[in-house]
């Protein structure tokens, strides 16, 4: 009698947990689904090299990377950026929140094209620099009395971000023999920064 009461118990213990385990369940597959997407949605960076900056014992040391982006909205303008990236335990498992000290150089590499018309002031790439609060942003400007792309290196936080910036600037020149087709920007509609 006693065993069969303790086995009711049991089951209806199990019982009770199943739906929350099965919630819970579910929200980390969720996470781990969206952790597995978010990065396949933008483009990767190349990494160019990287140097150490301080040696930790355990786990990566801290270091400097050096990281090149195609625009995705302009053929022929790269984007290279230079930041930190935090070694040590932390480092090691994404913990780690990095520094906003980044640094940003975009230059022509090719024939211009811009592929897909954008708003100024419109991210060209961005990127985690913690686990979950702060972001680093190059942002994409179109400076169109001087035919210039005007790019801005940033990083945000949810409560405090910081000041320090980074820009860089590239003019739409011809490549060789072929000029910069900037027909996506011609008309003042379809032009950003400009109102009609």
């Amino acid at each position: 009698m006693v065993t069969s009461l303790w086995n009711v118990r049991r089951r209806f213990s199990l019982a009770e947990r199943l739906p929350r385990l099965a919630v819970w369940v579910g929200a980390v597959a969720g996470l781990v689904a969206a952790a597995a997407i978010l990065p396949a949605c933008q483009r990767s960076p190349q990494e160019v090299g990287s140097v150490n900056t301080e040696f930790k014992l355990l786990g990566p040391s801290h270091k400097i990377v050096v990281e090149s982006y195609d625009d995705p909205k302009i053929d022929g303008i790269t984007v290279f950026i230079s930041k930190s990236e935090k070694g040590g335990v932390k480092g090691a498992l994404g913990l780690a929140e990095e520094t906003s000290d980044v640094s940003v150089a975009v230059r022509q590499t090719g024939p211009i094209k811009v592929k897909e018309a954008f708003q100024s002031g419109e991210d060209a790439l961005t990127e985690r620099r913690s686990l979950v609060f702060k972001h680093l942003h190059v942002t994409r400007f179109w400076d169109a009395p001087h035919r210039t792309f005007v790019y801005v290196a940033w990083t945000d936080r949810v409560i405090t971000g910081s000041p320090r910036s980074s820009i860089s600037a590239v003019v739409a020149e011809p490549w060789g023999a072929q000029q910069p087709d900037l027909s996506l920007l011609s008309s003042p509609s379809n032009l950003p920064g400009v109102q009609p």
